[in-house]
């Protein structure tokens, strides 16, 4: 992650709004109008066009927009050895509107087995070019915190403590499986982190029965657990997100109460975080980044609504941040993906290409001299 030029410093989090062709297909294929390989004849083309996409904007690492998902993490545990979906009575409420009604929950003893979004990767390796391809996949943590023990079939996992050592488990196969298959750059993407934020998060937490501050620290060590042991030359990312559903969100707060175990302890390459707004808080708690090795992307551009940052402004912004932690490890990027589910945000695809040409364009004026 060290040497990084100034092109390199432009990073994207993963999603990107679902063009019309994809929106229609998979209508169509969900009427049963339409077969999965031609489903997944749609699909590769509109991957191999935002793939293009990315690299006429200027960046040097691209993903499939995770065109073929409808959930940024239901899609990938459904795929899970171990884990099932259903239809929950209700969906996740965001700020003042609600997910569709579906849930994850254990059934059986976690396995990454041959998860089919090793072929979604190989096919974006085999279209990137000179780019470097990312796959994002849902931080292990989330699997646990969505439903939390009452998920969790008790008559599979009576002792939590070996639940959360086979999920480490799945996570450290998955990780190998990704890097067999190409994958140099692997993204993992966590809404948990923000949540133990959150005041109003943390007494959800506790009115369930579980302790903030003890699934802090439970959860950074399965992220370390994963991934103990990788590869030299595989970066692993953490976006830490307060929700993203429809241009609303969930959580708010700055990462003070977090950031000494999530930015001190937790041996992640590059850490993604939310700094578009005053939810956010402020870059004091960078002051916990490791010196020299880890590096901050700073998501400072809003992938909420389509209205452009002020250049200058988010400059300012990344000066801010770097009386806490060196330049050299800091990275631009969007605030988060442009479309988490396959509804997407309130912008049009012009606007979403815009800000990635806005994040070029400021990446290369910060660090045109690195």
């Amino acid at each position: 992650m060290q040497n990084k030029s100034a092109q390199s410093r432009a990073e994207v989090v993963g999603s990107f709004l679902r063009p019309a062709a994809v929106k229609q297909a998979r209508e169509r294929f969900q009427a049963g109008a339409l077969d999965a390989t031609a489903l997944r004849r749609v699909e590769d083309e509109a991957i191999r066009d935002v793939v293009t996409k990315q690299r006429a904007c200027g960046l040097k690492v691209v993903t499939d927009g995770e065109f073929r998902r409808a959930w940024w993490h239901f899609d990938f545990f459904d795929g899970l050895e171990g884990v099932e979906r259903y239809e929950s009575e209700q969906g996740i409420q965001f700020n003042g509107v609600q997910t569709k009604a579906h849930g994850i929950r254990v059934t059986g003893k976690l396995g990454f087995g041959n998860h089919p979004m090793l072929e979604d990767f190989r096919y974006l390796k085999s279209i990137s070019g000179d780019a470097v391809p990312k796959m994002t996949i849902p931080s292990p943590s989330v699997l646990h915190f969505r439903g939390g023990r009452k998920a969790i079939d008790a008559s599979v996992y009576p002792d939590l403590n070996v639940y959360f050592d086979d999920l480490a488990q799945t996570y450290r196969d998955a990780i190998q499986a990704f890097y067999a298959a190409g994958c140099r750059y692997l993204q993992l993407d966590d809404t948990v982190w923000a949540y133990l934020c959150s005041e109003d998060q943390k007494a959800q937490i506790r009115a369930r029965g579980d302790d903030p501050e003890e699934l802090a620290y439970i959860y950074a060590q399965v992220l370390n657990k994963a991934i103990e042991g990788k590869p030299d030359d595989l970066t692993i990312g953490l976006h830490v997100c307060r929700g993203n559903f429809r241009s609303t969100w969930i959580s708010e707060g700055g990462y003070e109460p977090v950031a000494e175990i999530l930015f001190g302890t937790v041996n992640i390459d590059a850490f993604f975080l939310e700094y578009d707004n005053e939810r956010s808080g402020g870059f004091e708690p960078l002051r916990f980044i490791k010196p020299g090795r880890q590096q901050v992307v700073l998501g400072l551009i809003t992938t909420k609504n389509g209205e452009p940052e002020d250049p200058e402004t988010v400059k300012k912004r990344i000066a801010e941040a770097a009386q806490y932690v060196s330049l050299d490890q800091i990275c631009l990027s969007p605030q988060c993906g442009f479309a988490s589910t396959e509804e997407g945000n309130s912008l049009s695809e012009e606007q979403q290409w815009a800000k990635l040409r806005l994040v070029v364009d400021i990446a290369d004026e910060v660090w045109k001299n690195a």
